[in-house]
């Protein structure tokens, strides 16, 4: 498996192109995403933590980068990761048991150095 390191490494260049080519939609999500990821009603803790069991059930390296650093930026535990990404366990079966320890690896990663 190829490191959460790796993968965002990866992709930034292929990234910087996309953006060259479409600006407006690349600009446009990032104003989405950062305003999604404020604390509101629920914290960005809670926030970093769904997307990341969403990314591990949609099976998505970039995206399971992405929110294990952001999990390990907001300070979540281990064991606050392991307890969200249980419910990908729970909803996504035996497919659940190989990403969820990807992101849990990923955030490892990340939250023993922080990028």
């Amino acid at each position: 498996m190829t490191s959460a390191h790796e993968v965002r490494k990866q992709l930034a260049e292929p990234a910087r192109r996309l953006h060259r080519d479409i600006p407006e939609v690349i600009d446009s999500f990032a104003t989405m995403s950062r305003a999604v990821m404020q604390d509101g009603a629920l914290t960005a803790k809670v926030k970093e933590l769904i997307a990341l069991a969403i990314s591990a059930t949609k099976q998505c390296d970039g995206c399971i980068a992405a929110h294990a650093l952001g999990a390990a930026r907001q300070q979540a535990t281990e064991q606050e990761v392991a307890e969200a990404l249980s419910v990908v366990v729970m909803m996504n079966g035996g497919p659940g048991t190989v990403w969820a320890p990807r992101a849990l690896a990923a955030y490892g990663e990340f939250n023993e150095s922080p990028a």
